[in-house]
């Protein structure tokens, strides 16, 4: 049998990074957490923390993480229905949220589902593309990715798509674009890419027939991205809710993204050549009531902010 003691040892290093803080955050020493973790090391027979370049857990540790995070979510539940075995504090859920939903739709639509079930979030930035590799370890207990295959022991559910447009200002069209958008003007201008695993540039630049190299920013910043776009810095594939938004000041009402591009502040490059990204939620399939709960809500309000999934174009 698994001893919980160590297993909390464990999630408390990794969850803040140290040795130290995660002794600080159990109420022990920083010897007596190094100690719980050795022995729980000599149980096994195998090591569950890397120390060196940095502290990470190792595949087996990543395996007894995922347990934990499980074992906690139905223990919370279990509260929910037998008061008298514990305080009733609120839940904790870890899951990968790819930055231009955290920007655009993700805070709008958990809001409520927060207070209402009494969740803490712990959210971990991770592109669209690779958080389900995050699934996979056992690192997070539901995440938002492009891909509809679920891990082993999780589900996966079609939230919708998050169009994407080619945006720039005014000054930077007409410098790099002033005979239009020609292959050749697209490969001399200057990109904005979010970062080394963000392809939609690429996606763009392959319907003018434009493969790589060429000349890009890397800013991992949703905000930044747009303000970089704002400033003549080059071009980028912006959320068109995004953009709506940055450009009305931060208000959260509906917006006619085409219409409040109008302004000129942002000129879309190539209105007939959106991109669209389909989203998929995945989440453990025993996570307990929280996650089939926030899965309910989400798909329940997800067309609200997203594109259906029947009027996506598959990817």
């Amino acid at each position: 049998m698994l001893d919980y003691k160590l297993l909390a040892a464990l999630a408390a290093v990794v969850d803040h990074a140290g040795f130290e803080r995660g002794a600080h955050q159990l109420g022990l020493t920083q010897s007596a957490v190094s100690q719980r973790i050795k022995l729980l090391e000599a149980r096994l027979g195998q090591p569950v923390l890397t120390r060196s370049p940095r502290l990470a857990p190792t595949p087996l540790g990543q395996h007894l993480l995922n347990h934990v995070q499980q074992v906690r979510l139905l223990e919370h539940e279990l509260l929910d229905q037998v008061p008298a075995l514990g305080s009733g504090e609120e839940r904790r859920l870890r899951l990968a949220v790819n930055a231009d939903s955290l920007a655009t739709w993700w805070p709008e639509a958990v809001g409520r589902f927060s207070d209402r079930h009494r969740v803490l979030f712990e959210l971990v930035v991770e592109d669209q593309e690779v958080a389900l590799k995050r699934m996979r370890d056992g690192d997070v207990a539901g995440c938002i990715c492009d891909s509809p295959r679920p891990v082993q022991g999780a589900r996966s559910h079609a939230l919708g798509s998050m169009r994407y447009r080619a945006l720039a200002s005014p000054a930077f069209v007409a410098r790099y674009f002033p005979n239009g958008m020609t292959p050749a003007a697209l490969k001399r201008a200057p990109a904005l890419v979010y970062g080394p695993d963000d392809r939609l540039q690429h996606r763009f630049l392959a319907k003018y027939g434009v493969e790589p190299p060429f000349p890009y920013h890397l800013c991992p910043s949703s905000q930044g991205f747009v303000g970089l776009a704002l400033a003549g810095l080059g071009w980028g594939m912006v959320p068109e809710r995004q953009a709506a938004r940055e450009l009305d000041e931060g208000r959260l009402q509906e917006i006619d993204p085409s219409g409040h591009l109008a302004d000129g502040r942002l000129v879309d490059l190539s209105p007939q050549q959106a991109v669209d990204v389909p989203l998929y939620w995945h989440h453990w399939r025993q996570g307990g009531q929280v996650l089939d709960a926030l899965t309910t809500h989400l798909l329940s309000l997800s067309d609200a902010w997203l594109v259906p999934p029947d009027d996506t174009p598959g990817g």
